[in-house]
Formats: C-alpha cells, sequence, structure tokens
C-alpha cells in the first residue's frame, strides 16, 4: 500500500490520551518535553495534530487556547506548534496553522513567535503587535524588595484572582485561572487594604520554575511578587517579559536572570492584544497566553 502524501493526512483533535505523543513530538524538535504543560494545554484548550501514516506517534501539532464566552470567544491563543524534524519544511506547519486560522472563524488569533518562525506568519496574515522577552537564571536575593504585602494565594482567593485576571486581560480566562493551584508549584497574591491589587505563580518546567502569570498594579509590586516566589523556590527561575516593562526587565537582569531570546507578539484579526497591558507583565507560558 503506498504512503499517502503529507498534504492528504488528516487533521484530528487531540485529547489527553495523547499527552506523551505530543510531549515526544517536543522532544524530538529539541525542545523540553514539557508533559506537564502540556497536560494544562491539552485540557484547557483544543490540540490538533497529524498521525505519522508509518504509525510512529504525531508528526505535527498545536494547541488552540480559548478566552471569552464559550459560544462567540474573544480571543485564540495559539501555541506548541511543532513539526517533526524528519518532516520539516515540507509545508505541515503551513498546513496546521491555515487550519487553526480558517477554524477561527471571525476569533481573532494570538501567539508568540521565533524569529524562524515569523515569515510563515507573516505569510498567513499575522501581524507583529510587540516582543517579549525571555530571561532565565538564578535569582539573587541580595538587597531589600519592594515593601509591598504578599502572601500565599489560598482557596478563598481564587474568586477574587479570577474578577482581577479577568479585568486586566479583557476577557474571562476562568477556564485556565482556575486550574492553577493544581498546575503551579506556588500562587501567590498582593494585597492593599485588603484587597488583592496583583497574582503570580511559579510552575515547574523541567529544572526551571517558570514566573507566569504575572499581574501587578504597578513595577514593585511585580518585584514584589517575583521576590517572594523566588524565596519559595530553590531552582533557576524562567519568565517572559513584555518588553514595555523596561524597569522590570533591568531589575531581575540584576538580581542574576539573563537574557535567553526575544519573541514577537503576532496578532490576526485584531490590532492587539485586548486589556491592559500595564499590569500584564507575564504570561502563563507563551504557548497560552
Amino acid at each position: 500500500m503506498s504512503t499517502p502524501s503529507l498534504s492528504a493526512l488528516p487533521i484530528r483533535r487531540l485529547t489527553l490520551r495523547d499527552l506523551t505523543a505530543c510531549a515526544d513530538l517536543s522532544q524530538d524538535r529539541g525542545w523540553p518535553r514539557e508533559d506537564h504543560k502540556w497536560g494544562l494545554l491539552l485540557s484547557a484548550g483544543t490540540g490538533y495534530g497529524i498521525d505519522d501514516p508509518d504509525g510512529d506517534g504525531l508528526i505535527a501539532a498545536c494547541v488552540v487556547t480559548e478566552y471569552g464566552p464559550y459560544e462567540r470567544p474573544g480571543l485564540g491563543a495559539i501555541g506548541m506548534v511543532l513539526v517533526a524534524e524528519r518532516h520539516a519544511r515540507k509545508g505541515l506547519g503551513r498546513r496546521l496553522m491555515q487550519y487553526v486560522v480558517d477554524g477561527a472563524g471571525t476569533t481573532p488569533l494570538t501567539l508568540h513567535a521565533t524569529p524562524n518562525g515569523i515569515p510563515l506568519y507573516e505569510q498567513l496574515g499575522f501581524k507583529t503587535t510587540g516582543r517579549a522577552e525571555m530571561v532565565c537564571g538564578r535569582f539573587t536575593s541580595d538587597g531589600p524588595l519592594p515593601d509591598v504585602a504578599t502572601r500565599s494565594a489560598t482557596a478563598e482567593d481564587l474568586s477574587s484572582i479570577v474578577r482581577l485576571d479577568t479585568e486586566v486581560f479583557g476577557l474571562d480566562r476562568m477556564h485556565v485561572i482556575t486550574r492553577l493551584p493544581a498546575f503551579v508549584d506556588q500562587l501567590r497574591v498582593a494585597e492593599t487594604d485588603g484587597r488583592i491589587t496583583g497574582y503570580a505563580a511559579a510552575w515547574p518546567s523541567m529544572e526551571t520554575h517558570v514566573i507566569g502569570p504575572l499581574v501587578a498594579p504597578d513595577t514593585e509590586t511585580a518585584k514584589a511578587l517575583i521576590g517572594s516566589l523566588a524565596a519559595g523556590s530553590d531552582r533557576p527561575l524562567r519568565t517572559d517579559i513584555d518588553v514595555r516593562h523596561e524597569e522590570l526587565l533591568a531589575w531581575v537582569k540584576e538580581r542574576g536572570l539573563e537574557p535567553v531570546a526575544f519573541n514577537a507578539v503576532m496578532m490576526y484579526g485584531a490590532p492587539e492584544l485586548p486589556g491592559d497591558w500595564t499590569r500584564r507583565f507575564a504570561p502563563l507560558t507563551v504557548a497560552a497566553g
């Protein structure tokens, strides 16, 4: 029996049963396996994949996480766009992305793109609207932190965190935010006069802790949240900070985190991300916004 051409292979929905195959695909491309993150994305979002006709796992995959009303989402975040090394540069990534774009209809889409991915996304109609810088390293605790009260979040805080996140992000992300307590190793909040004004989480990724989401009313609060998360971690820290937050980026670099890479924030169907960028310092993950 002849092997079907790549362009004829069906695209199917992924489920949690595909988690290991997705992690295998990440590893195939030299990315960390990140089984933990794949579990969150496949449960909170919708995965799409193409199976190897020879039965050797997935040869392409991506995940779309939608925000806003279920029947009428206001934004779809695309992440983990991967093609197996043995099938790279054969049009599979373009086909999968075109499938997602066509399926989104009028729903705006966003993604974080590496420099290598930008040309493809531009050809599909995405436009660069911002940048985020990834930093990583051992956080040094030299010097005092800002005098901002932070504490570990409790179950009773979750509804307030969801309300704050909706206000800052501009869309309801409850189905993702309510999964944070089970996903992260630390979830902390900042308070002013008994009111939660910011929150941040640290979740495990291989040998690091990733800080995100990071929502704060100002840079000093963002620093305090990062410092408090660092105090509770014995791993190197990694995060992706909007480059417009220049003061915070300079501060984390002074504290030991080093530049790793830049990603372009790209949009399709809308001029920019909704919400208040001044309070949105870092995403949960670049794969989900």
